[in-house]
């Protein structure tokens, strides 16, 4: 099956078995003509016929009229994505969030194996996410189920590029991660040097780690108790810090989730990486035939 992962900075293809083995791989910059370079990465990859394809893009999203709107390609509005990528091989098309083919794929292939409600979560430049309950995954009304970044976290927080304010995405992203210890002194350039700065022992650097995986662990804590979750796996670049943020997460859920039915809910790093949004976007191929 085809696997297309669409992001601001990137474009991602590939081919996956049904083992979930990713037999190629290729990637084009989305620039300023995203449908251009994802024609490319199509051709890179197959330029004969496809039993199917499963795309992963940003979102919001419309999955019953098939069009897109990634906050980060602001030459797609309201795009028809899944029409057009139907003219282009002539194969069914799925389509789902980026956050949902992460927990899909994770789900299929990778730390989420074996869960029966997990949660994946995608720490980033933006925080996403989806929900596999029941080994099926949970869609909702417009395709954008199980967003977590936008549970409101800080309800007099910062203003969110969603039009809010205080989501878990003002506070636990890279960017505002950056952004707050800059705000306190930090001059690095980036979440790296952020996190290098936190384990030679900065304070504020860690206080802004800290705060972040509060934020975190707060989102999965309001999730868990609606879904009735087992599993949590944080993907994504902010969560490459490792204990960083996962000692904070887990230290708010001991303190805030004390619900009977979430004292064995677990926290786990994905295990996919970056390709976990193609594995899941095969997963919705191959649910396709």
């Amino acid at each position: 099956m085809l696997a297309l992962d669409i992001g601001g900075t990137k474009i991602a293809g590939g081919l996956v078995g049904t083992d979930g083995t990713l037999l190629r791989h290729a990637t084009r910059p989305t620039g300023t003509d995203p449908f251009a370079a994802l024609t490319a990465v199509v051709a890179d990859l197959a330029p004969g016929p496809v039993a199917g394809v499963g795309i992963a893009c940003a979102g919001p999203l419309d999955t019953v009229a098939g069009t897109v709107a990634p906050i980060n390609i602001p030459s797609w509005r309201d795009f028809p994505l899944v029409a057009r990528v139907r003219e282009l091989t002539g194969a069914p098309v799925a389509l789902a969030g980026d956050g949902l083919c992460m927990a899909l794929g994770e789900h299929w292939a990778g730390a989420g194996q074996g869960s029966s409600a997990m949660l994946g979560m995608v720490v980033s430049t933006g925080v996403g996410g989806g929900l596999v309950l029941d080994g099926r995954p949970l869609r909702g009304r417009s395709g954008n189920a199980g967003h977590v970044g936008h549970v409101v976290v800080e309800p007099d927080g910062e203003p969110c590029t969603c039009g809010g304010r205080g989501c878990v995405e003002t506070v636990a992203s890279g960017t505002h991660l950056v952004r707050w210890a800059r705000s306190r002194g930090f001059t690095g350039p980036d979440a790296g040097a952020l996190a290098a700065a936190a384990r030679a022992g900065d304070p504020v650097a860690a206080e802004a780690f800290r705060r972040g995986g509060q934020a975190v662990g707060l989102a999965i804590t309001a999730a868990a108790a609606m879904c009735d979750l087992d599993l949590v796996v944080i993907g994504g670049g902010v969560a490459q810090v490792g204990d960083l943020l996962f000692e904070p997460v887990r230290a708010t859920l001991a303190t805030h989730a004390r619900l009977s039915y979430l004292r064995d809910l677990r926290v786990e790093p994905a295990k996919l990486g970056g390709a976990a949004g193609l594995y899941g976007a095969a997963a919705l191929a191959y649910s396709l035939i």
